[in-house]
């Protein structure tokens, strides 16, 4: 049983909203990005797999989880307005990714329906340069617009290794707690009170696990060290998106199939 198709017009309360956002033009490095939503969708719904969670959840059985599809996007604001309908609707959105830059306007909407929100951020990288390529809205970008205007009460950033001295001032301007991939161990507690807002990023991988992105940083998690963290969380998501699998650089899918996995063990944690 496929996911279901929906139309934002007829998303009801409670609903999670599986969106497209494809877009890379704030990428830094290599674009591909941008075709990734579909590709991941086709992931979820491979026959290689099935829609069970590791927790043994049907998610066959919860017709709530609607794919929109991509989103029509013209300018990088219209997201913005895309994920504020979504709310409206009482429905939760799932963003799916594109590059980074995508999370700084889907901020934008999440604040004005939850002033309290706090972020958790798996990422390699910290993604606050005050600007990158002359861009302040470069994907390299987000987290330093979405903290300069106040879209978040706090932000966890975990599985970071690509810190140096301007995002570590960045760190210190904004109080980013940072739990670095040096410092890091299961034993670490990430659980956040009040609304909460998830942003993954695919590269917070190791390489070896996920090929298909754009930044090819050593030292990251494995598929199942993520899987366990997710697996633990005790939070009030309120809204997520999974960024920056570009299918240019995997290898016979295996990061499409990480990323439909990570996906459904996240949509467990909102059902």
């Amino acid at each position: 049983m496929p996911v279901r198709r929906a139309k934002t017009s007829i998303l009801k309360s409670g609903d999670i909203a599986l969106i497209g956002i494809p877009f890379d033009d704030h990428s830094s490095f290599l674009k591909g990005s941008a075709t990734a939503p579909p590709l991941i969708i086709d992931a979820i719904e491979s026959n290689s797999a099935n829609y069970f969670t590791e927790g043994l959840m049907d998610l066959a059985d919860h017709p709530d989880v609607c794919w929109l599809g991509n989103a029509p996007l013209k300018d990088y604001f219209d997201i913005e307005v895309i994920i504020a309908e979504i709310l409206k609707r009482g429905a939760i959105p799932f963003s799916i990714g594109g590059d980074h830059s995508i999370t700084y306007p889907i901020l934008r909407a999440m604040s004005a329906s939850y002033p309290s929100l706090s972020i958790l951020h798996f990422d390699a990288h910290g993604d606050l340069y005050d600007s990158w390529g002359g861009s302040r809205y470069s994907h390299a970008s987000p987290f330093a617009r979405i903290m300069e205007e106040g879209l978040s009460q706090g932000l966890t950033q975990v599985g970071i290794r690509t810190l140096n001295d301007h995002q570590q001032m960045q760190v210190s301007k904004f109080g980013v707690r940072v739990v670095d991939m040096r410092n890091w161990s299961p034993a670490v507690d990430l659980n956040l009170s009040g609304p909460v807002y998830l942003s993954f990023d695919m590269d917070v991988l190791d390489p070896a696990f996920a090929p298909g992105v754009s930044h090819h940083e050593p030292g990251g998690f494995t598929t199942r060290e993520v899987l366990r963290m997710i697996q633990l969380l005790d939070l009030n998501i309120v809204g997520l998106d999974l960024v920056e699998y570009n299918p240019d650089r995997d290898l016979n899918g295996v990061t499409a199939m990480a990323a439909a996995k990570i996906i459904k063990e996240l949509l467990a944690k909102l059902l």
